[in-house]
């Protein structure tokens, strides 16, 4: 019963997925609503493996979006390189992943290497920092290696009316990875890092490891984000990920709760889903707006999350008390 409640999120992800798999060999998913699940999928990817930093060892980061830009590049450059002998396949596809993972995972590496002796504001300045670095980089490239500021073209991209199913694989298997990471003894020394850095000091945690343990796990799923993201388009640029980007998804782990994998799940569908719903409805001249009602529903939801003054009523109205009188009922 235990790994079941461990594990329902991937239960019903995988419930998700099978039935939309089935909806779309019978015709009845639109593109457009397939375009919205592969955004929600890289979205959850992107947030849960924030999490692992920011939540769970209790670092703040803000270059998530250069990771992603990482795996992005490299990984949609290598797809370029390997569509012509492979074709526009699994194969192609998982080679890329591969790539663009490492390449993420050793610049998590370079960046969890000054995160051992910065906290706070001044790691969250020097994440931003790498992912302007980064952004700035594949952008002041030659137009035959990465495309300069006109950024990648002609990367493969799949049938759009299917590779969500793909990018929700990649989220059972993001799900899997952390969650059971989490759940291990060296899940807990993360946490003991987070909760007192002397202590687990103390205790013979080696915090050096473990720190970089999470920044370079978590970047290496950034990169997998930015493979996928790749696949999605037939071109894209480094402009598409600053740190605008990169404050997205931390509100994203901040609005599904701190150290929260399920929260970070349901707050990465409602962002992606709000963001898509403003950009269709507000066209035109009011599309500036869009920014606006955006950052005031993240704002009315962190103060309802967080104020004092509505403790009481989210103790009475949440979702354990609801299905507790789900249960009662029956």
């Amino acid at each position: 019963m235990g790994k079941f409640k461990n594990n329902i999120n991937c239960i019903a992800i995988a419930a998700f997925t099978v039935i939309f798999a089935v909806l779309s060999l019978l015709g009845v998913v639109k593109a457009s609503t397939a375009n919205l699940l592969e955004d929600i999928a890289i979205k959850i990817i992107l947030a849960v493996s924030l999490s692992l930093v920011v939540g769970f060892l209790g670092e703040l980061s803000l270059g998530h979006a250069g990771f992603m830009c990482v795996g992005a590049y490299l990984g949609g450059k290598m797809s370029v390189i390997l569509v012509e002998p492979l074709g526009n396949g699994f194969l192609t596809l998982i080679v890329s992943l591969l790539v663009g993972a490492l390449c993420a995972a050793a610049c998590g590496f370079l960046i969890g290497l000054p995160a051992l002796r910065l906290r706070g504001d001044y790691l969250a300045i020097t994440t931003l920092a790498f992912g302007e670095i980064v952004k700035t980089i594949f952008m002041n490239t030659s137009k035959e290696s990465f495309g300069g500021p006109e950024g990648l073209t002609d990367t493969p991209r799949f049938d759009k009316n299917y590779f969500y199913i793909v990018c929700f694989v990649m989220v059972l298997v993001t799900l899997f990875v952390i969650q059971n990471l989490i759940r291990s003894k060296h899940g807990r020394a993360l946490k003991a890092i987070r909760d007192n850095e002397i202590a687990a000091r103390a205790t013979g945690i080696n915090i050096t490891n473990y720190k970089l343990l999470g920044f370079v796990i978590s970047a290496a799923f950034a990169g997998i984000a930015g493979v996928l993201f790749s696949f999605t388009k037939t071109n894209f640029s480094s402009q598409m990920f600053d740190y605008n980007y990169s404050i997205e998804i931390l509100v994203i782990v901040v609005l599904g709760g701190m150290g929260s994998i399920n929260g970070s799940i349901i707050a990465a569908v409602l962002v992606t889903f709000l963001n898509r719903y403003l950009a269709n409805i507000l066209t035109g001249n009011l599309a500036v707006l869009k920014d606006l009602i955006y950052a005031l529903v993240l704002i009315a939801i962190v103060i309802y999350n967080n104020a004092p003054a509505f403790a009481d009523f989210r103790e009475k109205h949440n979702a354990r008390k609801l299905i507790e009188k789900v249960k009662g009922g029956s």
